[in-house]
Formats: C-alpha cells, structure tokens, sequence
C-alpha cells in the first residue's frame, strides 16, 4: 500500500499547502474536489476505443525507465499496433515526485490532441527538462508547454491548481489498488500486470497473448 506521508510530501512539493502537517490543523482550506466531470481527468488514450485489445500504461514523467520505453518502444507500438486497429494504449499517471506530478498536470490541461504528443515530447526531451543541472526544472517545463500552446499565465494557474494535483494523485492510489503498481512503467495487459520497460517484441507478444 502506497504510504500516506510519502503522498502528502508529493503533494506539498506540488503547490504550498497541498500538505497537512502531521498531527496538525490545516495551513490553510483543502481546495474542493474537483467536479466528477472535470474534462482534465477523462480518460487519455491512444487508439480506436473499438480496438480488440487495451493496454494500460502506467508512468511518471521523470522516470528514466519510462522515457527509454517512450524512445525506443513506443514509436513502433504506436505505428504497427494502435494505428493499426490491433490495439487501444490508455495512459495513467502515477508520478514518482513533484516535479512529475506537475508535469501531469500540465499534459492534462491541454486540449486532448495534444496530450500524447506533449508526453512523447516530455519523455524524448527528460533529460533536458527534468534533469537539467543548470536550470530551474520548472522553467524548463513551462517551455516545452509553451511549444505546445500554453500561455505562461495558463502554465502558473495549472501549477496552482490544488484540486487537480489532488485528483490525480488520488487516482495514482487507484491504480496503485486497482493494479498492483508498484513501479513505472508498468503495463496492464488485460487481467495481467507486467512491469518495467520492454522491447516492441515482448510488447507485441503480450498483445497477442491478450487478444
């Protein structure tokens, strides 16, 4: 089970005052749930949604093993088994820090069509956003969402956004006990949990497995 302290430090590293202090009153009001109906936690997918195969994919945007998977794997599933018909890839977040759990916010409040390709951007480009030793990762999170069409002062509202951080860490512990995740990438294959990262072969075979 995902530990309670370790998700509440995620939050705070996410916006002030996501937080509660242990044992302590609140700094300040929880923000209110998001609405049920909130468009920014609809489901993002790729693939016809009649596909005869769904795979769930569950990632944190600055996790390496992730990205290499984004880089190297991904491209192909993309091209010879979602475009095709074969099979429908649902993305999940289960952010492994802050930094990530921005970064999820920031894909989820972009228009749909460009939510994968943000995130293809973001894993093909981690090492310069996440991981830049000379920089402010943030800084650098807001130009890649400026390529994709969000405005700085969209860009700050989204990293205000309290209730949003809160949906989607809430539907990381759902995955967490819905799946068994207990590390990223991990894939759903039907019934079946497989994690870390694979070739296309491996990927393609357990599709085929599934079907």
């Amino acid at each position: 089970m995902l530990d309670r302290r370790f998700l509440l430090t995620l939050a705070a590293s996410f916006a002030p005052g996501l937080a509660l202090a242990q044992g302590a009153a609140p700094a300040q009001p929880a923000p209110p749930p998001l609405a049920a109906d909130d468009p920014r936690m609809a489901e993002r997918s790729a693939g016809r949604a009649d596909a005869p195969v769904t795979v769930i994919e569950y990632f944190s945007l600055t996790c390496g093993h992730c990205a290499a998977f984004h880089r190297e794997t991904w491209p192909r599933v993309k091209s010879e088994l979602v475009e095709t018909g074969r099979m429908r890839m649902v993305f999940r977040d289960f952010p492994l820090d802050g930094l990530a759990l921005a970064a999820a916010a920031v894909a989820r409040s972009l228009p749909v069509e460009r939510y994968e390709p943000f995130i293809s951007t973001l894993m093909s480009t981690q090492d310069r956003w996440a991981f830049n030793r000379g920089g402010d990762p943030r800084e650098e999170l807001f130009k890649v969402a400026a390529l994709a069409g969000m405005s700085r002062a969209k860009y700050d509202e989204v990293l205000a956004d309290q209730a949003l951080a809160r949906a989607i860490l809430a539907a990381r512990v759902a995955g967490q006990q819905e799946h068994n995740i207990t590390s990223t990438p991990s894939f759903v294959f039907g019934t079946r949990t497989v994690p870390g990262n694979m070739a296309f072969a491996r990927f393609a075979a357990l599709v085929a497995e599934t079907r």
